[in-house]
């Protein structure tokens, strides 16, 4: 096996990537305190081939050298927006057609791994911050809660690492082709 080079990986070209066809799927970053969760999600958003993100409460938005290091220009590329509140941002999702789910450890969550998906419907995802996680008000306005299965003795992922794993599964459940 030889590694690629980075000429040889077929990367498309930001104007590209702005018209090209996205995963339905929104993410809404929930009072993140973290530069580089935020660039990670935005990384992992460009990846992935997400719709956009919405950027709440005191959640920074771009430009922002520190977010920079870790989204390396995906800041640029993703669509989002800035709702100071979180609740406004799910209500205007619900509003546009999207199921709201926050991904949190709750009475009645639904394993990741057990999550169905209809390819037909479009939908959001709220990563809470990285101590409170997802605001319960938030919670109450979802229309549930996404938990990731966790064995060993500590049940938390950062939350950047939680955004990766639940936006690989959504991509493979949805099986768009992008």
């Amino acid at each position: 096996m030889r590694k690629l080079k980075i000429t040889e990986l077929n990367r498309i070209m930001p104007e590209e990537f702005k018209k090209a066809r996205k995963l339905p799927l929104v993410v809404v970053l929930d009072n993140i305190r973290s530069l580089h969760n935020i660039g990670s999600v935005f990384r992992m958003s460009d990846a992935f081939c997400i719709e956009r993100i919405y950027l709440c409460g005191i959640t920074a938005t771009p430009p922002h050298p520190e977010m920079h290091k870790t989204a390396l220009g995906a800041e640029f590329t993703v669509n989002w927006k800035y709702v100071k509140n979180t609740v406004d941002a799910v209500e205007e999702l619900k509003q546009e057609g999207y199921m709201i789910y926050s991904v949190e450890q709750t009475e009645g969550s639904v394993m990741l791994n057990e999550l169905a998906l209809e390819e037909s419907k479009k939908y959001v995802i709220v990563m809470g911050n990285e101590v409170k996680g997802v605001k319960q008000e938030v919670i109450d306005h979802s229309h549930g809660c996404i938990e990731i299965p966790q064995y060993g003795t500590k049940h938390s992922l950062n939350v950047s690492v939680a955004a990766g794993i639940v936006i690989w599964e959504i991509f493979n459940k949805l099986k768009v082709t992008i």
